[in-house]
């Protein structure tokens, strides 16, 4: 069975935070209100929930980020949000928490590493 170009993105995305040191939680957690592809501790003990767009370059240069509206945005933090305050004791009181995205794109000959790799902290 052919792995998925977003499964491909996110393992890509917690390799990537992996090697910044974070540490990650939970991988695709979803409910019904919302969905979260990576709940991870950043080295600093931020509680960091990540969104990951992943995509095949295209040559109208349409990029992962476009995919982030703000209604996606709005989603987002409300699953995040409601995570939270599930998960109360996961967060650092001095540190809180974040949401981040990490945009990947790959060229469609090759998944194996990407050709671009964007981290965008606190959105």
């Amino acid at each position: 069975m052919q792995e998925s170009l977003g499964s491909i993105g996110e393992q890509t995305a917690c390799e990537y935070l992996l090697n910044l040191g974070y540490k990650v939680l939970e991988r695709n957690y979803r409910r019904k209100w919302g969905e979260i592809d990576i709940t991870s501790r950043a080295p600093d003990m931020t509680l960091v929930f990540v969104e990951v767009k992943t995509m095949i370059q295209k040559p109208n240069g349409l990029i992962p980020e476009d995919q982030m509206s703000s209604a996606k945005i709005k989603k987002f933090k409300r699953a995040c949000s409601a995570y939270a305050e599930y998960n109360k004791n996961l967060i650092d009181e001095k540190r809180g928490w974040r949401l981040d995205v990490v945009a990947i794109t790959y060229s469609p000959a090759d998944f194996d590493k990407p050709i671009s790799l964007k981290h965008y902290q606190n959105i």
